[in-house]
Formats: structure tokens, sequence, C-alpha cells
């Protein structure tokens, strides 16, 4: 699913670029992808664009960001991991992503049903989810963020 995920991001500069679904399952399936691959990345997208959707009307007020701090519940923790959950903070103090952004890379991050998820598995969510969005990060941010290396050390906060 993550290679298909990885594809739309470099193929198409933005998610309304997309064809429709039945079109672009098709294009995937010629490109070589798995129907199995293919109907999950769709799901998955699909389950992006609502929360997108739903967090553009949350975003009404942008000046009163969240300053609170996020608590992770017992099966976060199991599910994520602390590398992944280490990168989220990291990506949130650094101002890459704001609190409902981070609650989405979440979410879909536990969609993924992969214990504890990879660092390169997160930082596609991340990006995928900033596409979604129609943002892009800056350069040195996308730099990290498109190098899916499993076996850098994560990033520590101080």
């Amino acid at each position: 699913m993550f290679d298909i995920l990885v594809y739309l991001y470099e193929t198409y500069y933005r998610p309304d670029a997309c064809p429709e679904p039945v079109a672009l399952a098709q294009k995937l399936s010629d490109v070589g992808f798995e129907e199995d691959d293919i109907s999950d990345a769709l799901d998955w997208l699909n389950d992006l664009s609502t929360m997108t959707q739903d967090s553009r009307a949350l975003e009404a007020a942008p000046d009163e960001a969240s300053t609170g701090l996020r608590f992770y519940i017992s099966e976060e923790l199991d599910e994520l991991g602390m590398a992944a959950i280490g990168f989220i903070q990291f990506l949130e103090s650094a101002k890459v992503i704001n609190s409902l952004q981070r609650e989405i890379v979440i979410e879909r991050a536990l969609a993924v049903n992969e214990s504890p998820i990879s660092l390169g598995k997160l930082k596609v969510i991340v990006l995928m989810m900033l596409w979604s969005q129609g943002k892009e990060p800056d350069a040195l941010m996308f730099d990290d963020l498109f190098s899916i290396d499993e076996e850098a050390t994560p990033r520590l906060l101080h």
C-alpha cells in the first residue's frame, strides 16, 4: 500500500489532480500494483480525505492553536511505538504540523495496523496528510520526510 501512496505523491502534484477512484484504480493496476494493495490504498486515502475535510471546519480559528500536552493511551503507545511518537512530537514542535494534523497522522498511522509502525511509513503518512491538505513542507523538512531510512536514529526531544 505504501508504494502506491508514494507513487501518488510523486505522480500527482495535488490530490485534486488525481483521477476519480475507478479510473485511478485502473491506472494503478496498469502500472503493475496488486489489486489488494490498490483497494487498501484507496480506502486509506478515502478516510484521509474525509478527515481532511472535517479538519477544515475546525481550522476556522487558526490563531487558537492547541498549546496543551498530548497524552497517549497505552494502545497508542503500543501501536505507534516510541520512535513514531518522538517523530510526531518533533514535527509538531518544529511547526511542520499543528495539533489537528497531529491527530490525523496518529489516526491514519493506527489504521495501518502495524505495531509498532515503522518510521519510514510514518513519514509517508505525514507526507500524504500534508499532500491531502495542499501543503508542502519546506525543502529541509521535505528531504527529512522523503528520506525513508529505517536505520537512522530517531530524533530526540530535549
